[in-house]
């Protein structure tokens, strides 16, 4: 199931202002965030949802796991998302043989000075494309989980800062299982959503081969005219102003009360925790803030709910071998929880 976000985009391209913008300028860095989109639409054709999709991730201060079939893609979307961001990023090949210093950084004997320095991993970087997680053991996995959840990095007892804003952005094949390893519970639990790409429909297609006709080359984003629509101090305050989106006593209750649904039905063998429902929290926040709202109504919770709590639940062996599937539960969920009005 594709995830879909209707956030309608600015009607002129445009380019952010250089340097800070003002924690009152709300409808400016909401008009920055939204220019994004029309950035990566030049590299990418018919992934708004899942641009729209990375920006909730970056507003709430959370990361992304990417899901498709190879070819549609997800390379190049995290690739035009940093750039339309003006953040660096950095790419890592997840591999079987990969170790955990080649993710964080280690210590390195250097013989000039005759002792051991710290020498940064790709992880110091504001984006990190962590291309076919899966294909790496769950020990270099982890490696990426005190980055994720604190965004710092401890090596010889000594804590590096990561730097601000960060995002892990990580893909995997959903259909290809030889040479991979699943994701654990704590692993996933770090990724505050999975957006599912699919095949982009008949129209799409074509526009992405017409581009290619015309002499589009994907690893020249610059000559795609991709330009940077928002600044790292624009971002941060974007985040604060999400983070400042207010929600009720109902919508909450509303929020437990979904959670709870999820623990109670019989399809499910691990229902969401506590920390999920922040999660959930958190990306509604998000949602809210991009469509203009001041405050969280049901209708952004119920959006939310799949791409944030479609990985945090295991169903019971039964459920699978019937076919039975995640986003089905939970729409099900949906379905028979009350809504406030």
């Amino acid at each position: 199931m594709t995830d879909a976000f209707d956030i309608p985009a600015p009607s002129t391209p445009g380019h952010a202002a250089e340097g800070p913008v003002t924690p009152l300028d709300d409808a400016a860095l909401r008009e920055a965030m939204n220019r994004v989109r029309l950035e990566v639409g030049k590299a990418v054709i018919g992934q708004d949802g899942t641009v729209t999709g990375l920006l909730i991730a970056l507003l709430a201060r959370g990361h992304v796991l990417l899901e498709g079939v190879p070819g549609v893609a997800k390379t190049l979307l995290v690739r035009s998302f940093s750039v339309a961001l003006g953040l660096d990023t950095k790419r890592i090949q997840f591999t079987p043989d990969l170790m955990p210093g080649d993710v964080s950084g280690s210590m390195i004997y250097d013989a000039r000075s005759g002792e051991f320095e710290f020498r940064e991993g790709p992880v110091f970087t504001h984006v990190v494309l962590a291309d076919e997680i899966n294909r790496t053991p769950p020990k270099t996995q982890a490696a990426l989980l005190e980055a994720m959840e604190e965004r710092q990095v401890s090596t010889d007892g000594v804590t590096r800062p990561l730097p601000d804003p960060f995002l892990v952005a990580a893909t995997q094949n959903p259909i290809e299982h030889e040479g991979t390893y699943t994701l654990p519970e704590a692993q996933l639990d770090r990724f505050l959503l999975k957006l599912v790409i699919d095949v982009p429909p008949r129209e799409a297609e074509l526009a992405v081969l017409r581009r290619h006709a015309g002499g589009f080359d994907p690893r020249d984003l610059a000559g795609a005219g991709l330009q940077r629509a928002a600044s790292a101090d624009e971002i941060r305050a974007a985040q604060r102003a999400a983070a400042s989106v207010t929600v009720s006593d109902e919508v909450l209750g509303y929020v437990v009360d979904l959670a709870q649904a999820t623990r109670r039905s019989p399809s499910v063998q691990l229902g969401v925790s506590p920390r999920a429902a922040t999660a959930l929290l958190a990306a509604s926040k998000a949602w809210a803030w991009l469509g203009g709202y001041p405050a969280i109504t049901p209708d952004h919770v119920q959006t939310m709910v799949l791409p944030t709590w479609r990985h945090r639940i295991r169903l019971r062996p039964d459920a699978e071998l019937e076919g039975v599937s995640v986003d089905a539960v939970l729409g099900s969920v949906l379905q028979q929880t009350r809504v406030p009005i």
